[in-house]
Parts: C-alpha cells; structure tokens; sequence
C-alpha cells in the first residue's frame, strides 16, 4: 500500500469513527500527509517495523530452549534481548543484546540495555552468556558490574556477573531458588505503567481531600497541597507524549511569574534523554514526591521561591523499545539541542521550545553512565557565557548537594571542557548559554556508588529516587543566589 494509499486508509476509518467535530481534523491530517508523504513513508517504515521491535529469538534458538525446559521473553516494555542457543550441554544460555538504530552523530549502532524474563528456572543454577558484551557503546562499564535480576519487578538486587575482555563475553551466573520465573536487567527498568501511575499519583495529591468538589487539604495535611499540572508538549514518533509535569503556578517567560513580592524561580529538570539510563526517572519521581508532600518543609519554602517543570520520561519510545541512548528514529536527543527537529527529534524539540516560552533560571539534566561508579554533575566549562558568576553558582551548588546527598561528589567526572569547546548540541550547554543560567548534566551510576557502596542492590532505583528528593535541599540553598 502506498503511503498516499494508507493515509487515506487512515483518514477515511477515522471519519467513519469520529465525531463531526473532529472531521476538519481528520482532512487536515490527510492533507499535510499528503503533502510529505516522503518523509511520512520513512515514519509507517518505522511504526511497521516497531512489532519486530521485541522479537527474542528464531524457531530453533526457541526450540533449543524448550529442549532444556527454558523460555525467554524481551516482549515487554524496555525488553531487549535476542536469544542464540543453548551451550555447554544446556548449562549456558547464549544471548545478544540487540541493537539501537543507527546514530548518525554518533557514528554507530549504540547498545548496552537489556531486559527480558527466564522462566522454568526453579532449582537451576543459570549461566547467562551476553555474547556481544566486547562490542557494546562502553566496553570498559562491563568492569566491575553486577547484574539486576528480580522475581516480582519491585526489588531489583545484583547477581555475579564477569567480563571476559579477551572474549567480549560477559557471563551472569545466578541460583533463583525456588522461583519458577527471574527477570534481568541492565538496570532497575522504570516502565511507562510506572510513569503513567506517577502522573495519576501527582494530580491526586494536588486535589483538594475528598475530590476536585471537595475543600481542605488532603490527608490533614500540614498546608494546602502543591499546585499541579500535567502537560502533554507534543507527540514522538512512535505517537507517544510527552509529558511534563508542572509544580507551582502558570507561568510565562514576560513577565517571570511572581508570587506578591518578587518574582518565581524557574527550575527545569529533565530526565532520562537517553532511554536506557532509567535511574533517571526514578530519580524524577523521588524528587516530585518530595516536591508535592504538604508536610516537607524544604518543598514548602522552595515553592514560595520557585515553579518547577519537571520532565520525567525525555524518551518514551527509546525506553518502551529497550534502546540504550536513541529515539525511534536512532537519534541521541542529548546532541540535538542547538537545533531540534520536530520531524527526527520532536522530544527535544518541544520541551526546549517550552523553555523558551517559561524562561530557565536552574537546568539538571539527569543521566546514568555505564563506566564511573560516582554520582557527580558536568559543568558548563566549555560554553560561552562561562565566567565568575555560573563559576560560583555551580560550585555553591555542588558544595550543597554534599551536604545533603553523601554519595554526591565532586573528586571524581569527566574531564573539564577547554574554554570556547562546548558541543552546544548538548541540553546543558545549550540551556546554559541560552538562558546565562547554572545548568548541569547530572550523572549516577549503572554500578554501585564506590562512594557509599550497598553490596546488595548496588546503585538502585530507590537510591536514585533518594537521590531525586535529595537535590531539593541543594536547590534551596542556592536559590537565593540563581537570579
């Protein structure tokens, strides 16, 4: 079917369907297809193509497992794997983690991220083979990571995991017990179930006890609940939103919002660009609990200062695919910033598109790196506008957030940029130079913190939603000095 076919397919069950009201929309919709079908035919490529998307293993890699009572399964939301066989006499169970699309800036295929489900493990001492480990984006993150493995997807814990470097091969060995079903994973996954219940849980709090009709504060709360919106900014390639979630009043960037006596801060934190770093949606989660409990004093008088727009999920449909660092359309979003397309990174596009109507007095953009086991922030070194000022906020931010966050540390990073080198396609420096804002690219760990390491669980989702709630303290105390 051709796209100028499939379109009027589309438009044409639409209209049998909608309401009269919304047949303009349909028209228009067709129209502009119509228009750029080119450009329309590469997205249906892509949509056709997202049913393969978790597709685990061939007939005999399926049958070889059932031989040895085995099943795998990567169809789910964040699942990656790609089975090849069984080995040493049905000891082994040899795997690939599959591929992100092709990034052009990047100049490769990223992968890294897996998830899937092992069932018919119950009694069995399992030797899990990532065949293609050596060839992964971060072949030095393999050195001294753990696994995650769970039973019930809530507590994620490490399992004994090796890195042959000779061989590329990284093997995972693990005794489930009695458990007749484990899942694995490159780190704690946050689904868009988990997101979505989020974003429910936030309205909810907002409302006044008893439902929107009601009056009071909920639960006796100690004051009035924080002001919350849920915004949608636009739609991704996959036809996903984009949602932002906004915690204070309305704002607009002239004049800045204000509340009576001097005008609101405007803080901005986006989270996981890069879809396999899923610590940093929990991270987002831990900080808007915080934000919107009426009985947190910090959250309180930040409010009195500030209005957050927090961006929890940055790459939804990177992160429902199993992706490591792309979109659908195998785009690193955090390399698009100095100028985002609507059409191959509409993600970044609408959100700095938002923050150029509200304006950016604090920018964190929150990842995960594969290699260094420490929480630490990039600075804005490189950019333009560096000098004095963002020099002394940033470090009067950093000297806070070790004063609440002990596994925040300053020691160890990434190499500061040469003066006059930032890549300004990258969110930090973009917004820093853009708003002559303090922003910082936030980073933890896929290890454990070397800082205040927990042998058991390693860096978490928990900890990063710790970690989330923390940063709020550090915000309050350079609040006075961002405007």
């Amino acid at each position: 079917m051709s796209c100028r076919q499939l379109t009027r397919a589309s438009a044409g069950w639409m209209l049998d369907r909608a309401l009269p009201s919304a047949q303009l929309a349909a028209s228009a919709l067709r129209s502009a297809t119509a228009r750029d079908c080119g450009h329309r035919r590469l997205h249906i490529g892509r949509a056709a193509a997202a049913a393969a998307v978790h597709a685990t293993h061939t007939p005999a890699a399926a049958a070889a497992l059932a031989q040895h009572g085995y099943h795998i399964s990567s169809a789910m939301d964040a699942g990656n794997i790609e089975v090849v066989g069984v080995s040493d006499g049905g000891k082994a169970i040899d795997l690939n983690i599959r591929p992100d699309p092709y990034c052009e800036t990047d100049k490769r295929a990223h992968y890294q991220w897996f998830h899937f489900k092992l069932a018919g493990v119950a009694g069995r001492e399992l030797s899990l083979r990532l065949l293609n480990a050596g060839g992964a984006s971060y072949g030095p993150g393999w050195e001294g990571y753990q696994a995650c493995a769970s039973h019930d997807l809530e507590d994620w814990y490490r399992v004994p995991t090796a890195y042959d470097a000779a061989s590329g091969v990284v093997t995972i060995t693990h005794q489930p017990g009695a458990a007749d079903v484990v899942h694995y994973a490159f780190f704690a996954p946050y689904s868009l179930d988990r997101h979505a219940a989020l974003l429910g849980r936030l309205q909810r709090a907002a409302l006044p006890a008893g439902g929107p009709a009601a009056g009071g504060s909920a639960g006796g709360s100690a004051g009035p609940a924080a002001p919350v919106r849920v915004r949608v900014l636009g739609s991704t390639i996959d036809g996903r939103d984009i949602d932002l979630v906004q915690v204070g009043p309305s704002t607009s960037a002239s004049p800045p919002p204000s509340n009576g006596t001097a005008p609101l801060l405007r803080v901005w934190v986006v989270a996981r660009q890069h879809p396999g770093e899923s610590m940093a949606s929990w991270f987002a989660e831990g900080l808007l609990e915080r934000l919107t409990d009426p009985q947190d004093g910090v959250a309180r008088r930040l409010l009195e200062k500030a209005v957050f727009y927090v961006v929890p999920n940055c790459c939804p449909d990177g992160s429902f695919r199993g992706h490591l660092r792309t979109n659908a359309a195998g785009v690193n979003l955090n390399r698009t910033w100095a100028d985002p397309h609507p059409a191959i990174s509409p993600e970044s596009f609408h959100v700095r598109n938002e923050m150029d109507r509200t304006g950016v007095d604090l920018f964190l953009d929150v990842h995960g790196d594969e290699e260094l086991p420490h929480v630490f922030v990039v600075g804005n070194n490189g950019i333009p506008a560096w000098g004095p000022r963002l020099e002394g906020l940033q470090a009067a931010f950093c000297d806070a957030f070790k004063r609440h966050a002990p596994e925040f540390q300053t020691a160890k990073g990434y190499p500061l940029d040469v003066a006059n080198t930032a890549n300004m396609g990258i969110a930090s420096k973009q917004i820093g130079q853009r708003f002559g804002c303090l922003a910082l690219t936030l980073e933890m760990p896929f290890k454990d913190s070397a800082d205040l390491p927990d042998p058991r669980v390693g860096w978490s989702g928990g900890r990063a939603k710790r970690l989330g709630a923390a940063v709020l303290g550090a915000i309050l105390e350079v609040a006075p000095q961002l405007r």
